[in-house]
């Protein structure tokens, strides 16, 4: 059996909303040409498999029926709905929406089938992690959640609890929103505050449907220009207890990494030598916790050369059980194709661990990133019956 399973197709490049949009297919052709180059697709513990588009019905678990056939017909007429977010700046129509949405989320949901049927211990779409979108509506350059649709069929084929665990610079809403009144989903966001970045929610104070659900939606609102160090002090003191407490059977993860210094659509500054840090701890919790079932998803991340490929060949260098030498060189051939489209290519990844302080070694009042995270921790923590100060 193979350990990890990549889904990957060059048809997933026609998600694409056009020239100048941020979310630009050249994010993922370069991180699968920085896969290939590294010699991770030789890998024995990794294989690659196709996605196809999820039917209308798999879409539906978590979309309204009305919403998918209105994206239908956007990408067919190219008619705005901007009632549904179908046709906006962040959004814009192109021909095929549909289909191409259809398949990311498909991608994902094939494997949460073949990790709870124990085909796999690992599963990897960096195609997906499309957050924000709502039930009924596109956002944030997300037409359908995969990563809702991903949660719901673990749900669906009997999981009882499920983590998620979003590490993307803006907060993950369309999956907090669709999983709000379920207890069985505990939604972590760690993202920049959202009084100072999209999509303005998240506040600590969010957490979840008065009654059974309460506590399971957690939100960790770091302010601007937060560290790579500090950002990984706060996922420690928050996440670990909380997925301990949960206990979930499997762990599905979004690893947006719009949170780097370089990008240019947020205002933090977290190195990739965090995120793999962080990538390495939603891979060891899943092992630890839920018998390592383990999605792992892409998002957020527009600095398409030099920080993307980077972050998402570490991520299935991680699933694979081959994680990459930290300073490494990388591959000659695929500096000189990023350069070729001129383009800033990196040439090593990263450089070494990222020291941080453990919460354990005290809170500081004075340090806004440790008062937003007290401030997670006191609106969470009693609801699961853990200590604010000393869990």
């Amino acid at each position: 059996m193979h350990l990890a399973r990549l889904v990957w197709s060059p048809r997933l490049l026609e998600y694409d909303f056009g020239p100048g949009h941020p979310m630009a297919p050249a994010r993922l052709d370069l991180t699968m040409r920085l896969i290939e180059a590294l010699g991770l697709l030789d890998r024995p513990t990794l294989e690659v498999v196709g996605a196809e588009p999820a039917t209308d019905a798999v879409i539906e678990t978590v979309h309204d029926a009305d919403y998918v056939a209105a994206v239908r017909h956007a990408g067919s007429t190219l008619e705005p709905d901007l009632m549904r977010g179908l046709g906006t700046d962040d959004d814009p129509l192109f021909a095929g929406m549909h289909e191409a949405a259809a398949r990311q989320l498909g991608g994902s949901v094939a494997l949460a089938d073949a990790l709870w049927r124990g085909e796999i211990t690992h599963g990897v779409n960096v195609a997906g992690g499309m957050h924000h979108a709502m039930p009924g509506a596109a956002s944030g350059f997300c037409v359908y959640n995969d990563a809702a649709a991903a949660i719901q069929r673990l749900l669906d084929l009997g999981a009882e609890r499920v983590a998620y665990l979003d590490f993307d610079a803006h907060h993950g809403d369309g999956v907090e929103a669709i999983f709000w009144d379920d207890p069985r989903v505990l939604t972590v966001s760690i993202h920049e505050d959202g009084r100072t970045l999209f999509p303005g929610t998240g506040a600590s104070s969010d957490v979840g449907m008065p009654g059974p659900a309460e506590g399971t939606a957690v939100n960790i609102p770091v302010p601007a220009r937060t560290s790579g160090a500090a950002w990984l002090r706060a996922i420690d003191a928050v996440v670990p207890a909380l997925v301990r407490e949960h206990r979930p059977q499997a762990i599905v993860s979004q690893h947006g990494c719009d949170a780097h210094g370089r990008d240019p659509l947020s205002n933090l500054n977290v190195s990739v030598d965090a995120q793999t840090t962080a990538q390495q701890w939603a891979h060891a919790l899943a092992h630890e916790h839920a018998d390592g079932r383990w999605l792992a998803l892409g998002g957020g991340g527009y600095a398409v050369s030099d920080v993307v490929p980077l972050a998402w060949a570490a991520l299935v260098a991680e699933a694979a059980h081959e994680p990459l030498e930290r300073g490494a060189a990388l591959p000659a051939v695929w500096c000189e194709a990023v350069e070729a489209l001129d383009l800033e290519a990196a040439h090593t990844l990263g450089t070494a661990e990222v020291p941080f302080r453990s919460w354990r070694d005290g809170y500081d009042p004075a340090d806004p990133v440790d008062r937003a995270t007290q401030a997670t921790r006191r609106a969470v923590f009693p609801l699961w019956g853990l200590d604010p100060l000393l869990d």
